[in-house]
């Protein structure tokens, strides 16, 4: 069975005979069915009943009916309801609009509306660049998608898309101080993407693209690049990128190693793992092997896309060829952006002496991270209820708030190693070990960290 994960939380509500002993039996319940119980409140007391609120935390759906039908088996129990804690967050959505100035009487409305916001609009309209201080264009940020390659889930289309999205606009907001408005599209027609976003950019300072299928999402941020004078950034390749080198700056750093001295497997080759190898190679790693599902990507393949042609071109010197199983020996470091269960722990132990394994598949990892612990250093995930989580939260408010103040619209490798050296700086030499390479996500200091490198490394190219 699955650790249990708050993102699978229930809570129960139960009716059970009032007694000394109906606390223990609720308690002894969850506990054999496998459930973390995490409170239990009453809610209704009489003098011969009591209705109990149960939360506990799941592996999963079958699981949460399996403590659910523990609970209703305890004597005299009945089960009046079930609530799913996660589905709750979501009821009507998890961002607002909240406006930012007084409404209280008519001299407000005449200066925030009609008839004073027309000279405000006439000024925009005479000098379009001053719509960068006189809207929210300053602190906006779209976060787009078409829902092609919702992480873990697949082609999923726009609508379904739109929780994570939300997800992202409120982290925007909570770590960076950014405002940012979820965007999906209802199209996954590469042209037709490229001329919505450029049509509806005057009302944003960035484009943040998410979750869009490889390649199409290369052509997509290169073609608004050369179309649109704001930055935009594909959050999937770039902003992975970035906490990857954080973390394996920091992990490297543990086990005594160097970049340019490591042998590096990279599992998966789409956005995630394209983006991961370019940054790798810029900072100065020289022995990587890309890997996708027909095994090590090498120059003698025929029938690839200009992107995995980049990655057969610079990578791979020694022209291997094998599965990922094959290549993985002897290497110092597993970087994994694929599919889950692709290693055992047995696979991890024929790799070198002092390994480094990131498993970032989501929600389930290339390898079982307690079996690759066995074997490996470091080991690192995606997942919050293991040590060194690689989020990429630490990543896009911090990215994304250097970019908007320093009202710049290319970004280069410059900014992105900033970045994540600002990331990996936020770990002291005192607190770093094998189970903490990277800062929690819940550190307010990293945020702040990463938009002055940024902002530094732009303000020099100005």
């Amino acid at each position: 069975m699955l650790s249990t994960s708050p993102g699978y939380s229930i809570t129960v509500r139960v009716e059970v005979p009032a007694g000394a002993t109906a606390t223990a039996a609720l308690t002894s319940a969850v506990s054999s069915a496998g459930g973390a119980l995490t409170a239990l409140d009453v809610v209704e007391s009489q003098t011969d009943r009591m209705v109990v609120d149960v939360t506990c935390d799941t592996s999963g759906e079958e699981h949460a009916a399996l403590i659910t039908k523990a609970i209703s088996e305890i004597p005299g129990a009945a089960v009046r309801k079930v609530s799913d804690r996660t589905f709750l967050m979501h009821l009507g959505g998890k961002i607002e609009v909240t406006p930012k100035v007084p409404l209280k009487h008519r001299d407000d409305l005449s200066r925030a509306y009609t008839p004073g916001v027309a000279r405000v609009c006439l000024a925009i309209a005479e000098h379009p660049e001053d719509a960068r201080s006189l809207t929210i264009k300053r602190n906006t940020v779209a976060v787009v998608t078409d829902g092609s390659a919702v992480l873990g889930l697949g082609n999923i289309g726009a609508a379904a898309a739109l929780p994570v999205m939300e997800g992202k606009a409120a982290l925007f907001k909570q770590f960076g101080g950014v405002d940012a408005w979820p965007v999906c599209l209802d199209t996954q027609d590469t042209d037709t993407l490229v001329e919505i976003i450029r049509a509806m950019a005057p009302v944003y300072g960035g484009i943040n693209l998410e979750d869009i299928s490889a390649p199409r999402c290369f052509e997509i941020e290169a073609r608004l690049r050369e179309l649109l004078d704001i930055p935009v950034f594909h959050d999937d390749q770039h902003g992975t990128a970035i906490v990857v080198l954080a973390a394996l700056t920091n992990a490297l750093r543990v086990v005594g190693k160097r970049l340019d001295d490591v042998h590096i497997v990279v599992s998966g080759v789409g956005a995630a793992g394209n983006a991961i190898i370019q940054l790798l190679l810029a900072q100065g790693a020289t022995k990587i092997i890309g890997c996708g599902r027909g095994g090590a990507v090498h120059s003698g393949q025929k029938d690839m896309d200009q992107f995995r042609s980049w990655i057969a071109e610079h990578t791979n010197g020694s022209n291997l060829v094998g599965s990922l199983k094959e290549v993985l020996v002897g290497a110092d470091v597993f970087i994994g952006v694929s599919a889950p269960n692709l290693l055992t722990g047995e696979d991890i132990a024929t790799m070198a002496d002092d390994a480094i394994v990131f498993a970032l598949a989501n929600p389930v990892p290339e390898v079982d991270p307690v079996e690759a612990s066995k074997h490996a250093a470091v080991v690192a995930t995606g997942r919050s209820h293991y040590p060194n989580q690689v989020n990429n939260v630490l990543v896009f408010p911090g990215f994304f708030r250097g970019l908007l103040d320093a009202g710049v619209s290319d970004i280069t490798n410059d900014m992105l190693i900033a970045a994540a050296q600002a990331i990996a700086d936020k770990v002291l030499p005192e607190q770093l070990n094998a189970s903490y390479i990277v800062p929690s996500v819940f550190d307010v200091t990293v945020a702040p960290a990463v938009a002055a490198a940024v902002l530094a490394k732009a303000t020099a190219r100005q």
